[in-house]
């Protein structure tokens, strides 16, 4: 229940560039790095969300204070524009690193990424910045998020939906499941556009969205619950078929999602999976 109110709560407040920082690059660039630094699932997930949300509020900001100066008479619209795309751009490792630290310092009884291991790895790629600009960009995103950064990620949503249909006595096979939902959950973040431009076309039964369809579609994209349905559905799906009905029907009964929804979103995924030649 609580889960499902925060949900409600995130997808009731969304900014509309959400995601936009979400993209292949980025996501791959945070799984690798949380890899090299032996985080856990979690943290990989958290850091993604951390910078999506942090980014987006700080490109909000930025955008209005140069509004102001423009306003006020200080420079142009191009010139303003410019600068806060290129301060963007110089910091954005940056920003990154500390999101995976910050989402490190979240998991305490997992590895944390101390300033020295974060100061070593931004010196290989050039980078010359000092333990006082690491800590400086740490309380930037702290600062710009007004702290909130304990958020849940979808991992969250699809192990406590697993607990939940053990519970109910749903007949799966546990410990197996949750490793494949894990993968398939990389895959999404990984191919996310993919994965929900087949979902949209599913659902509009037409290959060519309109603007207004994309934008009003960015409510679905941001539902961690029905992300955490679909997953184990694909997951239950992929290992035993024989359950796949009886799983349906039970994530049916405990969030609300119709059966109809949870088999599309699982279509995509597949398709995402396994590509397009897939009937």
């Amino acid at each position: 229940i609580h889960l499902a109110a925060e949900n409600e709560r995130y997808l009731s407040e969304l900014p509309e560039h959400t995601g936009y920082f979400r993209e292949t690059r980025i996501v791959e660039f945070i799984f690798l790095l949380s890899e090299k630094w032996h985080l856990d699932q979690s943290t990989r997930y958290q850091a993604v969300e951390l910078l999506d949300r942090f980014m987006i509020k700080q490109v909000e900001q930025m955008c209005e204070s140069s509004s102001g100066n423009v306003a006020g008479g200080a420079q142009g619209p191009g010139s303003s524009w410019s600068s806060v795309k290129d301060h963007i751009v110089s910091t954005f490792v940056l920003r990154l690193v500390s999101c995976v630290q910050l989402a490190s310092k979240l998991s305490l009884h997992y590895t944390r990424v101390t300033s020295d291991t974060a100061l070593k790895f931004l010196q290989r790629l050039k980078y010359s910045y000092t333990k006082q600009e690491l800590l400086e960009s740490e309380l930037a995103v702290l600062n710009t998020l007004h702290f909130h950064i304990n958020m849940s990620t979808p991992l969250a949503y699809v192990e406590l939906l697993l607990e939940v249909l053990g519970h109910n006595g749903c007949l799966f096979p546990a410990k197996p499941l949750h490793q494949v939902c894990v993968q398939l959950l990389d895959c999404c973040y990984l191919t996310r556009e993919t994965i929900y431009d087949t979902l949209l076309k599913i659902a509009i039964e037409n290959s060519t969205p309109s603007k207004l369809q994309v934008a009003k579609f960015l409510i679905v994209k941001e539902d961690f619950m029905l992300l955490a349905v679909g997953i184990i559905s694909t997951g239950v799906f992929i290992l035993s078929p024989g359950h796949w009905e009886q799983v349906v029907e039970h994530l049916n009964c405990i969030t609300g999602i119709s059966p109809q929804s949870i088999l599309e979103f699982s279509y995509a995924v597949l398709r995402g999976v396994v590509g397009r030649t897939m009937p």
